[in-house]
């Protein structure tokens, strides 16, 4: 049951590197990871900071994620089931936050942008969601840059190499407001 992969997502790896790194994650870090699906983020950025937070709505995508973080011996994330904007009605405040799902997005920022103090980055593979985001940031003064990213992979055909597109995706960097 734990062990099926939920719909959606993972996060590509080469997303996720240049993900992990407009973070500009540190050992003391707190991270939030909103939409965390399968855990991969969180799981690949575990390593690299004191404590990740990772929220998604769906019962499968947390179990999911907490058997993977078991596997790979991470022990610093902790997994809620829940809506984004009711995880972040507490006082809490994070370093970073990683979104990778779009639910409620316009919603979802602006509270963002008071319980991080430094990062906030999104991904997004829709032009709208995108829009949005951008939007959104620059009406919080918050937005520092958007990165279109298209990253493709050699696979073989005949006695030689092509290249096969994965889907494009957009990096939305912000900054967190919170003191």
């Amino acid at each position: 049951m734990g062990d099926r992969k939920p719909a959606g997502g993972p996060t590509q790896d080469e997303i996720m590197a240049i993900s992990l790194y407009k973070l500009g994650l540190s050992p003391d870090d707190c991270l939030l990871d909103i939409g965390c699906g399968t855990g991969k983020v969180s799981i690949a950025a575990a390593p690299l900071v004191k404590q990740v937070y990772a929220v998604d709505r769906r019962k499968e995508a947390i179990r999911y994620a907490k058997v993977q973080a078991k596997a790979a011996g991470i022990t610093n994330i902790e997994f809620v089931c829940g809506e984004a904007l009711d995880f972040l009605a507490t006082d809490h405040t994070y370093d970073c936050a990683f979104v990778g799902g779009s639910r409620g997005i316009t919603e979802v920022l602006p509270c963002l942008a008071t319980h991080v103090r430094r990062t906030i980055v999104v991904n997004a593979v829709l032009v709208r969601t995108l829009s949005t985001v951008v939007e959104t940031m620059q009406q919080l003064g918050i937005f520092r840059e958007a990165i279109h990213v298209q990253v493709s992979r050699s696979h073989e055909i005949g006695k030689s190499v092509m290249f096969k597109p994965i889907d494009p995706v957009y990096i939305i960097v912000g900054s967190g407001t919170a003191c």
